[in-house]
């Protein structure tokens, strides 16, 4: 079925922006005669206009996974599962919604203040006139749907921050989401904070490729001590493991990189460094890193996701599934 070409454009242009979606982050979709158009597992929304990267579903069969039918892939929904993609992990607040369009994306502004005390405070304000709610943390997928569903309960909600995540955006037309977007994105700029360092590509040393352009991650003490604290927003955990690894000068000129479970380590007051065969995937991970971490305001709290929540992840065959994808497409 050909899709709106509004719906496909708007999916493309905010999975384009990295300050909006990075890599296979963010998924959207439409509901028309009867069925729901979502975004498949691992594909990208960049590639929207070039790529069949929607898959169908039955939206009454997705919400049954919230009573326990199916196993919370939703592919029990799917139109047809013979297809070769899978729906979204994220399929079943996609059908919880009665609304046509359902855009959920990995916001840099709104992770900024998502991940932060005084930044989720701070919403009220922010926010002010527009229907919205949080919903706290929880693993994406069921778990998620049900707190979204108990911040939702009977509000005819317009925007849904997602603590430690994201955004949800929703509306009856596309104009409508696309002004949504925007809208929230002029509220919650933040500005970047921390100097960006050298925007030239940076040497391979023994396998490594080295990332000037997120050098304030190690050359800003304080960027350096949040980016090593811990993780702030699932997609970190899953494309670069929990946290980011840190090693001394002296350490890292005798680290071989195949022996780093993780794709990226920061060398301490020096550079930062991704190995040479990461995943693009990976690439805009790191990059959005620095994007948060760089427009945070050096007295907001931090709060991590949690090793308990980064296990979860990193144990996850949902997520196992959309790395994978993004290691074939690499």
């Amino acid at each position: 079925m050909k899709l709106p070409a509004e719906f496909v454009a708007l999916s493309q242009k905010i999975g384009a922006d990295p300050l909006l979606v990075q890599g296979p982050g963010g998924n959207t979709s439409i509901k028309l005669d009867g069925r729901m158009w979502i975004k498949a597992s691992g594909t990208e929304l960049a590639e929207a206009n070039d790529k069949n990267i929607f898959v169908a579903v039955d939206p009454a069969k997705a919400i049954l996974e919230l009573e326990g039918v199916g196993d919370g892939s939703c592919r029990s929904a799917m139109i047809d599962p013979d297809g070769g993609l899978r729906p979204s992990i994220e399929t079943t607040f996609h059908a919880m919604f009665e609304r046509k369009f359902v855009f959920h994306f990995h916001s840099v502004a709104t992770i900024c203040h998502a991940i932060a005390v005084e930044g989720r405070e701070s919403l009220a304000d922010k926010l002010s006139g527009l229907i919205w709610v949080s919903a706290p943390y929880m693993k994406p997928g069921i778990p998620l749907t049900k707190a979204i569903r108990v911040a939702v309960s009977n509000y005819d909600v317009q925007v849904v921050v997602l603590e430690n995540h994201g955004v949800i955006v929703v509306g009856e037309t596309i104009d409508e989401v696309k002004d949504l977007i925007d809208e929230v994105e002029r509220r919650l700029d933040l500005p970047v904070l921390a100097n960006v360092g050298d925007k030239n590509v940076g040497a391979n040393v023994q396998g490594w490729q080295e990332v000037p352009v997120v050098s304030a991650l190690v050359q800003d003490p304080l960027m350096f001590s949040r980016a090593t604290s811990g993780t702030y927003y699932p997609d970190h955990v899953v494309f670069l493991g929990p946290a980011l690894p840190a090693v001394s000068p002296s350490e890292f000129a005798e680290l071989d990189p195949a022996t780093l479970p993780v794709p990226a380590i920061l060398v301490e007051g020096e550079a930062v460094y991704i190995k040479s065969d990461a995943t693009p995937a990976q690439q805009a991970m790191l990059v959005c890193v620095f994007n948060v971490l760089s427009r945070i305001s050096n007295d907001w709290t931090l709060v991590p996701i949690g090793q308990d929540a980064e296990a979860e992840l990193l144990n996850w065959d949902a997520e196992k599934y959309r790395q994978a994808l993004g290691e074939r497409d690499s």
